[in-house]
């Protein structure tokens, strides 16, 4: 016998078989709702960050002279943050976007894109670069 079934018949046993049916139909219902978001989840589509259009972002920043100020009023808080070393020494803070999406269970025609922005230690952009 099952554990289940023995875990019902133990129910049933010490509470009466009319409440152990409702139970095991609250059961059979919760086995049903949870096959149904399985299905449904398995055709879904799947986002991770939040969408930005780079080519707007291009049309605005000014190396040199774009704040950090700026890039958060268009973009939004950065996905993650750091801090990039170059050879020569010099330290740049560094904000990272990203978006993707993609329909599950394979991702199938997923699409990621990147933007990355280096700011200086006053909070003016110094680089970009970007990818899809």
């Amino acid at each position: 016998m099952t554990l289940p079934k023995q875990l019902w018949r133990q129910t049933a046993a010490a509470t009466g078989s009319a409440t152990t049916g409702r139970l095991w139909r609250s059961f059979a219902a919760l086995v049903a709702v949870g096959s149904v978001a399985l299905l449904v989840g398995a055709c879904s589509t799947v986002q991770v960050g939040h969408n930005f259009n780079v080519r707007s972002f291009q049309s605005r920043v000014e190396r040199g002279h774009t704040t950090e100020a700026q890039v958060r009023d268009w973009l939004g808080a950065p996905s993650s943050t750091g801090i990039v070393v170059q050879t020569d020494g010099k330290s740049f803070t560094r904000w990272l976007y990203y978006y993707g999406e993609g329909r599950l269970p394979r991702l199938a025609g997923a699409h990621l894109k990147m933007l990355e922005v280096q700011f200086d230690r006053r909070g003016i952009v110094r680089a970009y670069n970007w990818s899809r």
